[in-house]
């Protein structure tokens, strides 16, 4: 835990607790979008893609996955690819809850899996480095039980932005997200099969869903459109060096 992080619990302490109470109480409950969560997909090179994680993953703020991250980026990729996809997400999981599924659910094999997993872990009083820990322990199973060869690493959003989060917590939850995303890209630079995309996802008027806490569809189309191209770039990469 850092200084700054210790020091603004000891003095915001109670503080914290009541407006992160608060906000958990009157901030609204948007469902995951409906519709399909596997499927095929376009023509082309054949590629197998898993995309997990949490509400965001699930397509919380969407009201369809035709407009949330999983439509989107299997329609961007159908363009080159014959896509055969499935999504594993759910509103709630954290880090833990999510390998705990994955270690449960049936071995399959898929080239390429994007992992959104994170903001509750922020949320928790989770330390950084147990939260690291267990997205290396994600990682290795995602490449030991579901033979992904490329792994793509969502950041953290920038939670300082985020309207639905009172002052000091917004604050505060900033400064554990930017940590939190500084200790992923360390962690995604040496892992050689994962990228860790950039996707500044911004909280702009019109692009958050009504909840203020999760992307609209507008931010699910940028999200897939930079995994679509880091996807595309590492495949190809990867497919000529197993070729040559």
């Amino acid at each position: 835990m850092s200084r700054v992080e210790t020091l603004a619990k000891m003095l915001l302490g109670p503080l914290l607790l009541v407006q992160g109470l608060y906000t958990r109480r009157v901030t609204p409950k948007l469902p995951e979008a409906e519709g399909e969560r596997q499927g095929e997909a376009g023509s082309g090179e054949f590629l197998r893609l898993l995309i997990i994680g949490d509400s965001a993953a699930a397509g919380v703020g969407a009201l369809t996955q035709n407009e949330a991250l999983s439509g989107r980026l299997v329609e961007r990729l159908a363009v080159d690819y014959q896509v055969s996809w499935k999504l594993l997400a759910r509103s709630g999981l954290d880090a833990q809850g999510l390998l705990d599924w994955l270690e449960h659910h049936a071995a399959e094999p898929f080239d390429v899996a994007l992992l959104s997993i994170g903001v509750n872990d922020v949320t928790s009083t989770l330390a950084v480095d147990h939260w690291i820990a267990r997205q290396q322990r994600l990682m290795a199973l995602l490449s030991d039980k579901f033979a992904v060869r490329q792994i793509v690493v969502s950041p953290l959003p920038p939670m300082h932005l985020f309207p639905a989060l009172p002052q000091p917590l917004r604050w505060f939850l900033g400064l554990r997200a930017r940590r939190f995303n500084s200790q992923l890209a360390a962690l995604a630079a040496r892992v050689d099969q994962c990228t860790m995309l950039t996707t500044p996802l911004a909280p702009e008027p019109g692009l958050m869903a009504s909840d203020g806490f999760h992307p609209g569809p507008p931010l699910y189309r940028q999200w897939a459109d930079d995994a679509a191209r880091v996807i595309d770039q590492r495949f190809r990469t990867t497919t000529i060096k197993n070729r040559s």
